[in-house]
């Protein structure tokens, strides 16, 4: 985001809006964020604002999924159903 920002600045070659979303789904969805509230960057640019805020969601709900316990051996119970 804050490169995106400085080469907005500078009128240079962007980072394209799909780069950035797939960091974003990759697990960098929260820094994104951060990084737009800070750079004030694509703060009202659509969709990209209302993706990036449901990539939130989704990345949220990865990382509790990975990190507690009862959460992660549910998600495992029913991938192994799905996949039987």
């Amino acid at each position: 985001m804050a490169w995106d920002k400085r080469c907005a600045q500078r009128h240079s070659w962007r980072v394209s809006e799909n780069t950035l979303l797939t960091w974003a789904f990759l697990g960098g969805a929260l820094g994104g964020k951060y990084a737009q509230w800070v750079c004030r960057h694509k703060t009202s640019k659509e969709p990209f604002r209302s993706s990036l805020n449901a990539l939130v969601c989704w990345n949220t709900i990865l990382y509790l999924v990975a990190i507690v316990p009862p959460l992660r051996e549910r998600a495992l119970f029913v991938l192994g159903n799905l996949l039987l």
